[in-house]
């Protein structure tokens, strides 16, 4: 069934989660999109486990957060051209750094971020019961 606040708070993270990228865009090149990736991966797993550790909130928030701000944050096109371009461009080396880089950093954010966000979840959800 469709929200009204569901796809509000979608739309109001996802402008935040938008505008984010670009300016790491502008202020970092093309190494932007491995940048809003890694931290991307850290923060969905972080907030994911966060919330299911502490109590989830109303899915509206949930919503927000995942969908909006990390799912217009985080960008897999841009990923995929920038390989393709670099294939081009540079040596194979090169684009296989890249995309080590990427993939490598990416599942090592996401482990981070479910163990700190489990860890902050259950000490939270601790704290609250005192």
């Amino acid at each position: 069934m469709i929200n009204f606040k569901n796809i509000m708070s979608i739309a109001f993270f996802g402008f935040i989660g938008g505008i984010l990228r670009y300016l790491l865009g502008v202020w970092f090149a093309f190494n932007g999109t491995i940048i809003v990736n890694i931290i991307g991966c850290f923060l969905l797993a972080f907030l994911t486990y966060f919330l299911l550790e502490s109590g989830t909130p109303a899915s509206w928030v949930t919503l927000g957060l995942g969908t909006g701000l990390i799912g217009s944050f985080t960008t897999f096109s841009s990923f995929c051209l920038d390989v393709v371009k670099l294939a081009e461009l540079h040596s194979n080396t090169y684009m296989l750094t890249y995309l080590t880089i990427s993939i490598a950093g990416g599942y090592l954010s996401a482990f981070c971020g479910k163990k700190l966000g489990k860890l902050s979840g259950h000490s939270m959800k601790w704290r609250n019961k005192m």
